[in-house]
């Protein structure tokens, strides 16, 4: 999908200066908080999500060994959720003369790169009686935030229907995430990995689609001589490929969550010191090799302090590539405690910094002299300074992953 360099919330009538009136809706936007206990964390995109008509429950799966089902074994059958919220059964493509379940996922690179190419195979086939049924085989409880790098969205039920309508599939997706049910039958290693089902429902071919990842390098050459073999009544050539991807996050794979946990949570929280021409600096981002995003807060915003914790996720997420997350409090100076002991809540163990200029327009100054001055704010921000982001008020952080995963420097494959 083209990147649409999103929506930017910049009020023309303010360039260098503010007026009185743009510091009282400051105050306005987001009202002063006086209680010392910051409200309860949560996310905004959950919030402005369509609740889903299938209720996922996650469970954990004993560790056990997975074999790939072989070739010439009758397929197992499925009874699962759909993107599209109606369950979804082998039985119900009984016209297919051929099914392809592909195994892959909303957050691999891997299984990004081949999506487009499989979206193309079921053009170039559905009228030859070939179906694919795309699988989502991983439980969210064995997937880090450090696996989300190159994504906008996690494996969660809910978040199928999102990449559908987005990458614009033409097949369903499935979700066996509760306890792998399906997965455990068939097996696969990783995202994405194909099974070819003839007419009898018997696997015929097990693998990849092609040798060569990168999109555009490639057409699905293996998948397409496997289902034309097929079609001909033909034996398969090679009916078994390697695979290659992210493997498969089984629900037993739990260990790394709780030391990548206790690893961020063990980071330094500081809160340093920035008058207006050290957030001029950050907006400048100089000599840095990375899109670096600030957001403008205060202790006092209900806004800011709910949705803070969503871009502390962004920098687990996005932050062993070049991306950094960046934090300007907005509280006075005599507040410093107040906003360092939020910061430790929330375990923002990131570049916090405190503005201490004289006024607040100084700090819109520096910032963005287009900003109104209401808070929360938040600008990403390429190397050498240029704004390919900015919105003021509560995030849309769907639209601000797709600024960062599809932003040129990202990318959502390798």
């Amino acid at each position: 999908m083209p990147v649409a360099v999103l929506s930017t919330v910049k009020q023309s009538m303010m360039k260098k200066t503010l007026t009185t009136l743009s510091l009282a809706m400051l105050f306005l936007a987001c009202g002063s908080d006086t209680s010392d206990e910051s409200p309860t964390s949560t996310s905004v995109e959950q919030a402005t999500m369509p609740a889903p008509s299938y209720e996922a429950n996650p469970q954990p799966v004993e560790k056990q060994e997975v074999a790939t089902l072989e070739v010439g074994s009758a397929a197992p059958d499925f009874h699962l959720p759909g993107a599209d919220g109606e369950m979804h059964a082998l039985e119900d493509y009984a016209d297919a003369k051929v099914i392809v379940l592909a195994f892959t996922a909303n957050h691999c690179p891997t299984a990004q790169a081949y999506e487009q190419r499989l979206i193309d195979f079921q053009n170039d086939y559905q009228d030859k009686g070939v179906q694919v049924v795309a699988i989502s085989p991983n439980s969210p409880l064995g997937l880090l935030y450090e696996e989300l790098g190159y994504t906008d969205l996690n494996d969660d039920y809910d978040k199928l229907e999102v990449r559908a309508d987005y990458a614009g599939f033409n097949f369903p997706y499935l979700y066996d995430g509760d306890d792998h049910a399906v997965s455990l039958k068939y097996g696969p290693v990783a995202t994405p990995h194909v099974f070819i089902l003839d007419e009898d429902r018997i696997l015929r071919y097990t693998g990849r689609m092609d040798e060569s990842e990168r999109p555009g390098t490639a057409n699905a050459e293996d998948l397409r001589a496997a289902t034309d073999a097929l079609l001909a009544g033909e034996e398969i050539a090679e009916p078994k490929t390697p695979t290659f991807g992210c493997s498969t996050k089984w629900a037993w794979k739990t260990e790394y969550n709780e030391q990548s946990e206790e690893k961020w949570q063990a980071r330094p929280v500081t809160l340093e010191k920035a008058d207006q021409k050290k957030v001029s600096e950050l907006v400048a981002n100089e000599n840095n090799d990375k899109l670096r995003l600030i957001n403008v807060w205060a202790t006092w915003c209900g806004p800011c302090v709910m949705e803070y914790p969503e871009f502390i996720k962004l920098q687990r997420m996005y932050g062993a590539r070049d991306f950094e997350f960046v934090s300007i409090s907005a509280d006075k100076p005599d507040k410093e405690d107040r906003a360092l002991a939020f910061l430790e809540k929330v375990h923002s163990g990131v570049d916090n910094y405190l503005y201490t200029g004289e006024n607040i327009y100084g700090l819109v100054e520096a910032l963005d002299p287009s900003w109104n001055g209401a808070l929360p704010y938040t600008i990403l921000v390429e190397p050498g300074g240029k704004v390919v982001y900015s919105h003021q008020a509560e995030v849309d952080f769907l639209e601000l992953k797709r600024a960062i995963v599809e932003h040129e420097m990202m990318g959502r494959v390798y």
